[in-house]
């Protein structure tokens, strides 16, 4: 799904049959902080409930057929290959000897942009002490509007928000992508960024990619195909490293909150200045910046214009 005029319903429906044909439909979201916490029943009148008829010990005959239809179906699904990433002495070997000339946001074999008539949002969930919360508002900001986005997840963030990511990851709107196991630049040789020390060489790397891919790919069951790593900063070496791990190394054009720190008004300038083929980075980890507000801003004026959105895996 990358049109972001277009929006698959998300949730699902719960129905209880009887004869009185009572319907209760409870949509989960992050809303309630991914909990799943079901809201309480309406007061009844409890006599009144006690004289109704309790309806059937067994569903009707078409919905029983349905859910035979359906167990059958989900028996036939093809079992999930296992994820097999690069053995680690393999790429150790590989990639050992090669000096990087190249550190930064930008550097060679980095994706930066999408051939691509639409744009693709990108926010990341960096974990770990004051970046393990996540912003609700701007979730649900993208939910309302319909627009698609990629989600870069941490292993820490995963950790404390686990029936938040299980929620995010089903959810057709979102796709989920590897943020690293321990949120570090990624670099051969200790390199640092924004005053945090990269991985200190190729082991350190390979564990940084991988760790994270493999724990993804067992909690969600689905491997992820693209990579950003702690502060977005690589070297080149580590570059192709991505790459030989089966992921595309991503960036960005436009720098949507400064890592959410940036006002409304600049957060909505910033990705209001967004084009087709533009890769935006923002986040949804820190809820107390004005990322939500710039986003709920400006959002609403590009789809008017005509921009439209879709996911990295749709774009690249």
């Amino acid at each position: 799904m990358g049109d972001s005029k277009r929006r698959a319903l998300a949730g699902r429906r719960s129905v209880l049959l009887g004869m009185a044909g009572l319907a209760t439909a409870v949509l989960a979201g992050c809303a309630d902080g991914g909990t799943g916490t079901v809201p309480p029943a309406p007061e009844q009148d409890v006599a009144a409930d006690h004289r109704r008829p309790s309806g059937p010990a067994t569903p009707p005959p078409s919905i029983a057929a349905k859910s035979s239809e359906q167990v059958a179906a989900a028996r036939a699904q093809p079992t999930p290959r296992p994820l097999v990433l690069p053995n680690k002495g393999t790429v150790v070997a590989e990639f050992a000897g090669r000096k990087p000339q190249e550190w930064g946001l930008h550097v060679t074999g980095v994706v930066n942009d999408a051939p691509s008539k639409q744009a693709a949002l990108t926010f990341d969930a960096c974990g770990g002490p004051g970046g393990s919360d996540c912003d609700h508002e701007l979730l649900r900001t993208l939910r309302r509007l319909n627009v698609p986005a990629t989600l870069f997840v941490n292993s820490r963030w995963i950790r404390t928000n686990q029936a938040l990511s299980a929620e995010l990851a089903a959810d057709p709107l979102f796709e989920l992508a590897n943020h690293g196991t321990s949120h570090l630049p990624l670099s051969v040789n200790g390199r640092s960024a924004y005053g945090i020390v990269g991985t200190a060489n190729v082991s350190a790397a390979y564990d940084e990619l991988a760790g994270n891919q493999q724990s993804m790919y067992d909690t969600f069951g689905k491997t992820p195909r693209f990579f950003r790593p702690g502060t977005a900063f690589y070297d080149d070496v580590t570059a192709a490293m991505t790459r030989r791990l089966g992921m595309l190394p991503v960036n960005f054009t436009i720098n949507g909150d400064g890592g959410a720190t940036f006002p409304a008004a600049t957060v909505a300038t910033e990705v209001g200045r967004v084009r087709p083929g533009d890769i935006v980075i923002s986040h949804f980890n820190r809820p107390a910046g004005a990322t939500a507000e710039g986003y709920a801003r400006i959002l609403p004026r590009l789809l008017d214009k005509g921009i439209s959105f879709a996911r990295l895996g749709d774009v690249l």
